[in-house]
């Protein structure tokens, strides 16, 4: 007997995990408490997607996912973002920061060894309890 539930697969996906230690503020009142200077440590999950394997059998060298991505997230590590030139008057909301991760990691992904990739997947665990994640396509 066929199985159709395998029709309905899209594809593969590896995940390759950081972290990241911030300081920052955010703008606007819904944020109370966190509107002050505060730290923030994430753990990042970057998941790379293929719809089918390359001739050597992965979706992308993991070695090289895992490179890219600690030099991103080491880039704004140990900062407080609100200094930083390129997020000034950005609200590095834990979603933004998804965003930032996941762009800066789709403009790496022909040099990751992915050819055949078709959107990477960011997630940043907030606590135990609270995550937020950022999909782009490529």
């Amino acid at each position: 007997m066929r199985d159709d539930r395998l029709e309905r697969v899209m594809g593969f996906g590896v995940t390759v995990r950081d972290h990241l230690m911030i300081a920052h503020s955010l703008r606007g009142e819904v944020f109370g408490p966190a509107q002050q200077l505060h730290g923030a440590t994430y753990i990042v999950d970057a998941t790379f997607r293929a719809d089918e394997l390359d001739e050597d059998g992965v979706v992308v060298d993991i070695g090289r996912a895992s490179d890219g991505l600690r030099e991103i997230v080491g880039a704004l590590s140990y900062r407080n973002l609100d200094d930083e030139p390129d997020l000034r008057g950005v609200n590095t909301t834990t979603e933004r920061l998804c965003q930032i991760i996941g762009d800066r990691l789709a403009a790496r992904a022909p040099d990751l060894g992915g050819s055949r990739l078709t959107a990477i997947a960011v997630t940043l665990h907030e606590s135990h309890i609270a995550s937020a994640s950022y999909e782009v396509s490529l």
